[in-house]
């Protein structure tokens, strides 16, 4: 390390890793690229909220570009205190291990995001959907 402040990380500076960090961010760069997460982040987010409404379930979120979150809650979360107070922790791990036997990985805590990526299409959002529909029947 050179400087004042000490940095290290698991992959900081590794070859490969920059290499892969140069072509994401070339791949980014193409016209489109933030639309179409946007699309399809925005498509789960919103079919997740409908879905726990047609299965009887309280949940607030939403989505910005690829990034998405939910509470087994009313909502709205303002805030950390919000988050804390209002949703329903317990039926999360329930809804968390119910998907895992589906094949969908989520965040293992409503406090972590959820991510999509240009890999995931629309059949992998209706197969996740999917599983949400089953797995919230279930609970």
């Amino acid at each position: 390390p050179a400087g004042p402040m000490y940095q290290a990380g698991t992959l900081s500076g590794n070859p490969l890793a920059m290499t892969a960090g140069l072509k994401t961010l070339e791949i980014l760069r193409r016209p489109g690229q933030y639309e179409y997460l946007e699309k399809i982040t925005s498509r789960l987010s919103k079919g997740l909220l409908q879905i726990a409404e047609e299965t009887g379930h309280e949940m607030c979120g939403g989505s910005i570009s690829a990034m998405f979150g939910q509470f087994f809650c009313k909502g709205p979360i303002k805030n950390f205190e919000d988050a804390s107070s209002l949703q329903d922790g317990a039926k999360f791990g329930k809804f968390h291990r119910l998907m895992l036997e589906r094949g969908v990985y989520l965040a293992p805590s409503a406090y972590e995001a959820g991510f999509t990526g240009l890999m995931h299409t629309d059949a992998d959002i209706d197969h996740t959907l999917e599983a949400a529909r089953d797995s919230l029947k279930l609970l």
